[in-house]
């Protein structure tokens, strides 16, 4: 097979040949248009090559199971942390050095450092500013079950990676009966209408077709970029003084326990937790770093002007079989 085919974004059916010593094999469930730049750096930095393949985060924690010591996989590049812990559950992964691990904080990544989180993403509300008056009574996430709002928000289908790690955070933190309610309500209010891509549902937002959604903060920030007159506001749910907190997810990377070049990989892991390249990949998708004093960008609401849930992020892969089970309880779509 040659190199070029090995480069295409289909990424499950391949066969890694030989690769030089210098370089890196990563499975990557975040985007390649957010990844390349970010490696190019490291690249140009370390003259270290990188080799992307990337599909859906669950798939290939599927696919290194399946693989196991045949992998050709150094490192595993996450768009949520409940794929991550998964895979450190499964044992495979080896521990980040502690030193570069310690960079960020323990919520942010395995108790064992098995993996580390790289950028997170806010769990907030997307409202239409003509609708702004009849909104205020909305401060939490749980007001999106109320019965005004039938027919009037814009959720996407459960089986949404980020819907999921969403109401894995509210249940750790307000406990089952709360969320059950919760999630009868938000099934009512959509009224038989739910989404297949946070950008869709911002759209619809924008547009008046909805009056409100629940989105990962930053498919707001790409709207107002591309349309600054839009009739759209950001809104941090539960900010009260009893409030949870805004719901975070991370990205994140692990080391395969079945790499032959772990060194490699741990230069990879210290670089994307420095400064520059905390900087570069949260960024290229208007995320937040996670390591403390390395600012966001300019246009998102800097980190500390809200609060956020101290649900750490590794409960999003140890709960996950319980959430699913209290949604499917509920039949949402």
């Amino acid at each position: 097979m040659k190199i070029l085919k090995l480069m295409l974004p289909v990424m499950l059916l391949f066969n890694v040949t030989a690769w030089s010593q210098e370089s890196l094999v990563i499975y990557s469930g975040r985007h390649a248009k957010f990844m390349k730049p970010v490696m190019n750096a490291f690249t140009k930095k370390t003259g270290i090559k990188v080799r992307l393949f990337s599909s859906k985060s669950t798939a290939l924690i599927n696919r290194l199971s399946l693989e196991g010591t045949k992998t050709k996989a150094d490192l595993f590049i996450s768009n949520d942390a409940g794929s991550l812990q998964i895979g450190s559950d499964k044992g495979l992964f080896t521990s980040v050095n502690k030193k570069i691990a310690q960079l960020i904080n323990q919520k942010y990544r395995a108790k064992d450092n098995s993996w580390v989180g790289l950028t997170a993403r806010a769990r907030v509300l997307v409202i239409n500013t003509k609708h702004s008056e009849k909104l205020r009574f909305v401060r939490s996430v749980f007001d999106l079950a109320d019965p005004r709002l039938l027919g009037k928000i814009a959720i996407t289908h459960s089986a949404n990676g980020s819907f999921i790690a969403g109401i894995t955070v509210y249940q750790k933190a307000v406990g089952d009966e709360k969320v059950l309610a919760f999630l009868k309500g938000i099934k009512t209010n959509s009224a038989g209408k739910v989404y297949n891509k946070h950008s869709k549902i911002v759209s619809d937002v924008a547009k008046g077709k909805k009056i409100i959604g629940l989105v990962n903060h930053y498919y707001i920030y790409r709207y107002l970029d591309k349309h600054p007159k839009a009739n759209l506001a950001i809104r941090f749910p539960d900010q009260e003084k009893k409030g949870m907190g805004v719901a975070w997810n991370v990205t994140g990377i692990a080391i395969s326990k079945y790499s032959k070049k772990k060194k490699l990989a741990q230069q990879l892991v210290a670089f994307l937790l420095s400064s520059e390249g905390q900087q570069q990949f949260a960024s290229v998708n208007l995320e937040y770093p996670v390591r403390v004093g390395v600012p966001a960008a300019k246009v998102i609401p800097p980190v500390n002007s809200y609060k956020v849930s101290n649900v750490p992020m590794l409960e999003i892969g140890k709960s996950r079989n319980k959430t699913l089970s209290i949604i499917e309880k509920i039949g949402l779509y």
